[in-house]
């Protein structure tokens, strides 16, 4: 299987979930229990490592040394996401995930309803997923669809739509932890292939800062902005909060949530006693289709 830089990242966030559920109940941010299962069996022995506390805590302080307070943004973020999908459950009839990687969002949802679910990803995270399918839950699941899709040159609706999916379905999309990975073209690209989703469709995703991108603010990240921005070029694209509204707006959708970093650690870190503070580097957003 061919590497992809971009590709690559799809494991960081499956390991936080992981690591996340060796915490007791209380202190837990992410709940997932098919987190440590869908990870390379190398990563699956870490998890296994982070029983004991002291290694959790070392893991999550190690974290700290690329970025400090991305460890609370990875997990508020797929809080925010959680909720935002169980709310909207009864007013949409699809799920759309663009970038799956190994998130397991939607064999999660498959226990609970049974809608159709698009998993859209580079054909090498596809690929990856449905052998890690397969070799935890024993065959692919009839209600999932993987879509394989390069979206800075394929159309997303017309691959959708090769796999099922409907206009008039009225889907929530969930664009995690993807847009800063697309140039600019790619995402309006993307915004452009959704502009036929039906009213009333929702759309949550997460974005860094365009100061970030452009090296005006590296919000005490250093070794990231050397990984993402100087030695590879991982991350092109970022907004700014005041132009997010505007911005979905020129494709139809609108703003209806959007929540800072400070705000999700007071909703989700707080009650949970620990002591994490998150980078201001990236927000997350909620949108409606009009």
């Amino acid at each position: 299987m061919a590497r992809n830089p971009a590709a690559q990242t799809a494991f960081g966030p499956m390991l936080l979930a992981a690591v996340e559920q060796n915490e007791p109940a209380g202190r837990r941010l992410v709940d997932d229990d098919l987190a440590d299962l869908f990870l390379p069996a190398p990563m699956r022995w870490l998890v296994a490592a982070t029983r004991a506390a002291p290694i959790r805590r070392l893991m999550v302080r190690g974290s700290e040394w690329s970025g400090p307070g991305l460890w609370a943004n990875l997990a508020c973020r797929k809080r925010f996401i959680a909720d935002k999908l169980n709310e909207s459950l009864g007013d949409i009839n699809a799920v759309v995930i663009l970038v799956a990687g190994l998130v397991t969002r939607a064999y999660l949802l498959n226990r609970r309803v049974r809608m159709p679910v698009f998993e859209v990803d580079l054909p090498v995270n596809i690929a990856r997923k449905a052998k890690a399918v397969r070799r935890v839950l024993g065959s692919l699941r009839l209600s999932v669809r993987l879509v394989a899709l390069d979206f800075e040159r394929d159309d997303l609706l017309t691959a959708l739509a090769e796999h099922g999916y409907h206009t008039d379905y009225r889907a929530l999309f969930i664009c995690e932890g993807v847009t800063q990975y697309l140039t600019e073209d790619g995402v309006r690209r993307t915004l452009d292939g959704l502009r036929a989703a039906a009213p009333g469709s929702r759309l949550v995703f997460t974005y860094v800062r365009r100061n970030f991108i452009d090296g005006m603010n590296r919000y005490g990240t250093r070794t990231l902005y050397r990984n993402v921005r100087e030695r590879q070029q991982l991350w092109h694209f970022g907004l700014e909060p005041d132009e997010v509204a505007g911005f979905l707006a020129e494709y139809g959708w609108r703003l209806i949530e959007q929540a800072g970093p400070n705000e999700l650690v007071a909703r989700y870190v707080k009650p949970t006693g620990r002591k994490l503070k998150a980078s201001q580097l990236e927000w997350s957003a909620y949108a409606e289709k009009t």
